[in-house]
């Protein structure tokens, strides 16, 4: 008698304990169990939409895919050293090698084509286009894109006006600065009239100073930034009056590699006009090259690999050889110390 109770009760707590589960999994899964049967017939829905058919008219096999742009990789260092030369003076450039100008030859080409009677533009401006193999030392690296000020022998006017702050001390010193052409030069006074804010390095392109007033500028470092004076970015310099000249007369280029090929870098940048005496122009372009030149990385092979003549709005391109103006191949004491400093990291490592 007392099994049959203790059984019986036994079961009644079980239903109400399932009847509980039931009621609580009910209530908080409800807005789940919902969603499921929203995405379902979702689904659903999705399936009975009946998906529209374009017809394509018969299409040859030769032209199948004509549409569809294919990647083609162009190596954009150009050499037609294995191509004959021309003995005519008309002749596809596509089958023989680019005629090869010297410098002076070049600008004299450009100011015939500018004369009065074809382009009539005899003030037109001369531009050097010099294409670069951006290959670093290491390997599977490569120079990062630099700019660069180069002062060239021989001025030429340029639509484009600098201005130059300038830190000296001295009187002297200052009269010499302003005489070069800078637009404003200054001692401590000029530091605090900055930290008033009656100067703003942002109405200045260049700020350059004198070795003697660099402790001065270090309450204004902050303001400066990095363009803060020092001798790698060539803003501090003894010759401060040199200094001047060539950011005021300098010409400023920026050498830019190519995205989708690494090794490749060019510039373009102005070295005279077709009025100069051309032997002018052709000592601007040998000064220009040396200045490219000085930044090549310490390894084999070519940096600077080609080199054209261009005066706009002219679309002729005048090849010159790069390397009659610097030298083809590193210099054996160069490699020499190129090779001591990679043994040197090596043995740091």
């Amino acid at each position: 008698m007392a099994g049959t109770l203790f059984r019986s009760f036994f079961n009644a707590t079980l239903s109400l304990q399932k009847q509980n589960i039931t009621a609580i999994r009910s209530i908080n899964t409800g807005s789940v169990y919902y969603a499921a049967r929203k995405g379902t017939r979702a689904k659903a829905r999705a399936k009975k939409v009946k998906v529209e058919i374009t017809k394509v008219g018969f299409i040859p096999h030769n032209q199948r895919g004509k549409d569809k742009k294919a990647k083609i990789n162009i190596n954009k260092h150009e050499d037609d050293s294995y191509k004959q030369v021309s003995k005519d003076d008309v002749f596809p450039m596509r089958y023989y090698q680019w005629v090869v100008y010297t410098a002076e030859d070049a600008v004299r080409a450009h100011q015939e084509t500018h004369h009065p009677t074809m382009y009539n533009d005899p003030n037109a401006y001369v531009y050097a286009q010099v294409e670069l193999n951006m290959e670093a030392a290491k390997k599977n690296r490569f120079v990062e894109n630099f700019q660069r000020l180069a002062l060239l022998p021989h001025y030429f006017p340029r639509e484009e006006e600098r201005s130059i702050l300038a830190f000296c001390k001295g009187p002297e010193l200052i009269k010499q600065v302003a005489e070069a052409g800078a637009t404003t030069v200054g001692s401590t006074e000029l530091v605090k009239k900055i930290q008033e804010g009656e100067v703003k390095f942002s109405d200045y392109d260049y700020v350059i100073a004198h070795p003697n007033i660099l402790t001065d500028l270090v309450p204004i470092r902050g303001l400066m930034k990095r363009r803060f004076p020092n001798v790698r970015s060539g803003t501090l310099d003894a010759n401060i009056c040199e200094l001047v000249k060539k950011f005021s007369a300098g010409v400023q280029y920026r050498v830019v590699r190519d995205e989708h090929q690494q090794n490749f870098g060019s510039t373009e940048v102005p070295i005279g006009r077709l009025n100069m005496d051309t032997k002018q122009v052709a000592e601007n372009i040998d000064t220009l090259l040396k200045d490219i030149q000085s930044v090549r990385p310490k390894r084999d092979g070519l940096f600077i690999t080609r080199c054209l003549i261009v005066s706009p709005p002219s679309s002729e391109k005048l090849k010159i050889d790069p390397f009659v103006h610097v030298e083809r191949t590193l210099s054996k004491e160069v490699q020499e110390d190129s090779d001591d400093e990679d043994e040197a990291v090596a043995a740091k490592a």
